[in-house]
């Protein structure tokens, strides 16, 4: 098969789709992979390095697009990459298409097979490409938080951890799953007073003998989290449903009762972000102030530390791209029932529930397809 590896458009973005070791793997099974000149320059890996694994560079997406059976990327595909995809030809990356009907059109219109790294599960029913992924957003997410509150920022001037004599501040983190865990560890460490909100009393119990007292547990109603956010000084969006758009928890009169200066970071915003007032943001302009509060709503927040995410990403990923490049996307799909939870649009069709639910359409069940 040949494997194609574009360089990443999306504003600031430096991740790669696969790094080198990656690419060496794949020419050891009688692969062909054509990576884009300069697309690991942002991880500081060299076209040189890419050449001694194997690889082939080429000097335009273009050339990448239209010899390659597979595509490899990190981000969704941008304006003018959906236009490079043909039918039958496979794309493998970060989707999030329940947020973004445009797109999700777009792409049934290609043709192509596309396979969403977010909806692929593991055998405890695990997210296993999304959770790399979600570990760094979570870490991040305290430390961008605690900038959004210091003065220069907009915030009101609030130190995470506070001082002797001076207490520290109220973190409200939304979900206790993958990117909460991360973001209450960071918030811990940086000796915050935490409130953890999440629905699920047995996730609520792990989380209470994972960090005892260091944190408060609260069972998520609309009347708890109205609470804990009028108290707090910075609240991490961190909620997921699966290949869904993400449920709004803060309304906007919600906002209003917190302090003016008062920050949110709203992880979740890749699926459509659990604020009411949340709208996409870059890492070229992360921030916007609504109703006193400091938005930070960047869509792909592990991009600022793009060589700890990429080699993060590609260790998950790795085991998936090989079975589709030595077996194909049917017959790999067949074997595997996790890897077919990733099929999210497979020749115009719309295959995964949760998007397909985001648009009030029904998806198609992926085994008719390759019955097919």
């Amino acid at each position: 098969m040949i494997i194609g590896v574009p360089r990443e458009i999306k504003t600031l973005e430096f991740r790669v789709g696969l790094v080198p070791d990656a690419v060496s793997e794949l020419v050891r099974f009688g692969h062909q992979v054509l990576v884009e000149t300069h697309a690991g320059d942002g991880i500081s890996v060299d076209d040189e390095e890419y050449q001694r694994a194997g690889a082939e560079i080429m000097m335009t997406a273009k050339e990448i697009f239209s010899a390659a059976d597979m595509i490899i990327k990190v981000k969704e595909p941008q304006q003018g990459e959906v236009k490079m995809l043909r039918p039958g030809q496979i794309l493998f990356t970060y989707l999030h298409l329940a947020a973004d009907e445009i797109l999700t059109r777009e792409l049934q219109q290609s043709g192509a097979i596309c396979i969403a790294y977010e909806t692929i599960t593991d055998t405890q029913g695990h997210l296993p490409l999304l959770q790399p992924m979600s570990e760094v957003a979570g870490r991040m997410s305290v430390q961008v938080g605690a900038h959004c509150l210091e003065k220069e920022a907009g915030g009101s001037g609030i130190l995470l951890g506070g001082v002797p004599g001076v207490p520290a501040a109220q973190v409200v983190v939304l979900g206790g799953g993958t990117v909460g865990t991360n973001a209450i560890r960071m918030a811990v460490g940086m000796e915050s007073q935490i409130t953890v909100i999440d629905r699920s009393i047995a996730r609520l119990r792990e989380l209470d003998d994972m960090f005892g007292s260091r944190i408060q547990t609260v069972y998520s109603t609309t009347d708890t989290i109205a609470r804990a956010v009028a108290k707090a000084d910075l609240v991490i969006g961190a909620v997921l449903i699966p290949g869904a758009a993400a449920p709004r928890l803060v309304t906007r009169p919600m906002l209003r009762s917190m302090r003016r200066g008062s920050a949110l970071v709203d992880v979740a915003i890749d699926q459509g972000g659990c604020f009411d007032t949340s709208r996409p943001t870059t890492h070229a302009h992360p921030t916007y102030i609504e109703e006193g509060v400091v938005h930070y709503c960047v869509t792909n927040m592990p991009g600022a530390v793009p060589r700890t995410s990429t080699f993060a990403l590609n260790n998950a990923t790795q085991p998936f791209v090989i079975a589709l490049a030595n077996k194909g996307w049917k017959a790999a799909m067949s074997e595997n029932l996790h890897l077919r939870r990733g099929l999210n649009v497979c020749n115009g069709t719309l295959t995964n529930e949760g998007v397909a639910a985001a648009f009030g359409k029904t998806a198609t069940d992926p085994s008719e397809l390759l019955a097919a």
